[in-house]
């Protein structure tokens, strides 16, 4: 069959509360593999949208990240958000080899510290919106300030620092054409801050995660100074806003819907599985991320991807896939099955899934211990919703208990 002749304009700006984007509906069921144009970078794109055609663009080595370097590819932000040198644009096996030494700082021994700060932080938060009184802003209190804590005690980050790195990472994020100069300072900033600050972990190691990655060995092989900093960046960048936005987003999610959440109160040992069913059926951002490019000609679905062709997949559609999951648009907490891909799928799936993971299952269980009646301060239409960035996320989430 050949190639899907029509090109179709897709600015991904959808940010109505948690509904699904109609664009990225219609294009999963009426053109599961068609031709997208995107605000930046240059000419058009395939999006592949099906479950098992994510799996295969994902895991299949006739598709290339890292061919996608030097090129101005279609994308979502003015500058690119990644680095050339990151884990993010690599193929096996050099990412392989990245990625064995990185899973290190994240094995179970240093992951249950991590638990312990992340609750220790959280408890302060708390404590602290407990003070304030009723009613009060989940998001001012609780999403916004833990997961830049969290990581920032994670890599040992000092407490004078964290506001500027945080807004360099916003600024990286921000889809405005405006803002192309900005975002390539900040990038930058970032960069410098990271070289400077590993080159002296790497020197002087201590009980941070930067220090357990610099120390990290497979046989003869250690990460080199580059690649050291910018996995600390993309730590940090990937490490804060993501699970701040999810924070609020599953908090939004459960609070609009109070069979759902009595049953989570009646029951909160079910909390780790419906944290994966929410992960799943909650659109978290808008679009798409990182592309890959097509070393030689795959169909997939009856398209042909020619050698040389950009192709997006969108881990939004296929968590809404109707052939992989029954009655994909309803949230059920009770939902066993298929893995969901809102951590990416194959050899680019998130390594920090496991701290994201930890952080959502002690902040919202906390939540739901420490108050047992909290409910939404306005009515859910009211709630206002950023329109700015990549991601979808509650600007506000005012609370009473």
């Amino acid at each position: 069959m050949e190639p899907a002749a029509v090109s179709r304009n897709c600015p991904f700006d959808y940010a109505e509360a948690l509904e699904f984007d109609p664009v990225l509906k219609h294009l999963m069921t009426e053109e599961p593999v068609s031709r997208i144009r995107l605000p930046h970078g240059d000419g058009e794109a395939w999006l592949v949208t099906g479950y098992d055609d994510v799996r295969t663009v994902t895991t299949d080595r006739r598709f290339s990240r890292s061919a996608v370097i030097g090129r101005n590819f279609p994308r979502m932000t003015p500058e690119p958000i990644v680095q050339d040198e990151a884990i993010n644009v690599m193929d096996p096996p050099g990412s392989s080899r990245l990625r064995s030494l990185i899973s290190k700082g994240f094995a179970p021994r240093h992951m249950e510290r991590m638990r312990v700060r992340t609750q220790h932080v959280v408890d302060e938060l708390l404590d602290r919106m407990e003070e304030h009184g009723s009613p009060a802003d989940l998001t001012e209190h609780l999403a916004d300030p833990l997961p830049l804590a969290t990581i920032c005690e994670v890599l040992d980050i000092p407490e004078a620092d964290r506001a500027q790195l945080r807004s360099h990472a916003r600024t990286m994020m921000d889809t405005g054409i405006d803002n192309r100069d900005n975002a390539v300072q900040a990038k930058a900033d970032l960069r410098a801050y990271f070289e400077k600050l590993t080159a002296h972990r790497r020197e002087n190691p201590g009980e941070d995660l930067i220090s357990t990655l610099a120390m990290a060995r497979d046989g003869d092989e250690i990460l080199n100074h580059q690649e050291l900093a910018v996995m600390a960046m993309v730590l940090l960048i990937t490490g804060q806003d993501t699970t701040t936005y999810q924070i609020g987003n599953i908090a939004y999610a459960l609070l609009t819907r109070p069979k759902e959440l009595a049953m989570l109160r009646s029951d909160p040992g079910m909390l780790p599985q419906a944290i994966e069913e929410l992960l799943r059926f909650i659109p978290f951002r808008k679009g798409v991320g990182i592309p890959r490019v097509a070393t030689e000609d795959v169909e997939l679905s009856g398209v042909t991807i020619q050698a040389g062709d950009i192709v997006h997949v969108s881990y939004l559609t296929a968590n809404r896939d109707g052939r992989k999951f029954d009655r994909p648009d309803e949230l059920d907490l009770e939902r066993t099955g298929p893995s969901h891909m809102t951590f990416g799928w194959g050899g680019h799936h998130c390594l920090g899934a496991p701290l994201a993971t930890t952080e959502l299952q002690v902040a919202l269980g906390t939540v739901l211990e420490r108050f047992p009646d909290l409910k939404l301060a306005k009515p859910a239409e009211e709630v206002r919703w950023n329109k700015t960035s990549i991601w979808r996320y509650p600007l506000a989430l005012p609370v009473v208990w």
